[in-house]
């Protein structure tokens, strides 16, 4: 069976970022956590759904995303000021989660959900990246088809629910959000954003 709309995918893969040699691995869906989905159903990236359509089971694939096919460019426009107090938690400043490099769940003025990046905790004003976290970067996957089948009505209800903002979602700011433990170095590669959050 082939990858087209409407049907169960499940692929490991390695996602590295940069260009050449320089490239870093940035997650990973191992066999034994791979990522699954339901193919045509706006939960993926377009252009990486588009990458996939027509493999089967077994079949390899190397890609490549621009920004523009991603997450876009950086845009320091979503780097923002914000006043501390609307960190307070029962008037209370929430100091464990508002800390330097921690990724915040937060809300817009329209109820839309988008994660930020704790840049730096001043006097009387947060700054916060709401760019994703992959903006501005070239994403290199590479993997393989484990399963392509009709869909059963427990995973449809499974990966169709509401998400909380996961990897590469094409939600905007749909960054990893704070259960998804977008950190550093070893974290990364062995699924920190990956398994679990994935593309999705």
């Amino acid at each position: 069976m082939k990858i087209a709309a409407n049907k169960f995918v499940s692929v490991t893969y390695d996602l590295n970022v940069g260009e050449g040699g320089e490239q870093e691995l940035m997650e990973r869906a191992s066999v034994e956590a791979p990522l699954s989905f339901i193919f045509g159903t706006d939960s993926m990236l377009p252009a990486f759904e588009k990458a996939l359509a027509g493999l089967e089971v077994g079949g390899k694939f190397d890609f490549s995303l621009s920004p523009a096919d991603a997450y876009g460019e950086y845009d320091e426009e979503h780097v923002l000021d914000l006043p501390k107090h609307i960190f307070e938690v029962d008037g209370k400043f929430d100091d464990e989660m508002i800390q330097e490099g921690n990724t915040v769940p937060m809300m817009d003025s329209t109820g839309n959900r988008l994660n930020g990046s704790v840049l730096e905790v001043g006097e009387d004003t947060i700054k916060m990246d709401f760019n994703h976290p992959l903006a501005g970067e070239t994403l290199h996957f590479t993997g393989e088809v484990l399963d392509v089948h009709e869909p059963t009505a427990e995973e449809l209800a499974k990966l169709l629910a509401p998400a909380g903002g996961c990897g590469c979602g094409s939600g905007e700011g749909g960054g990893c959000g704070s259960g998804c433990g977008c950190g550093s170095g070893e974290e990364k590669a062995e699924g920190g954003c990956g398994s679990g959050c994935g593309c999705h």
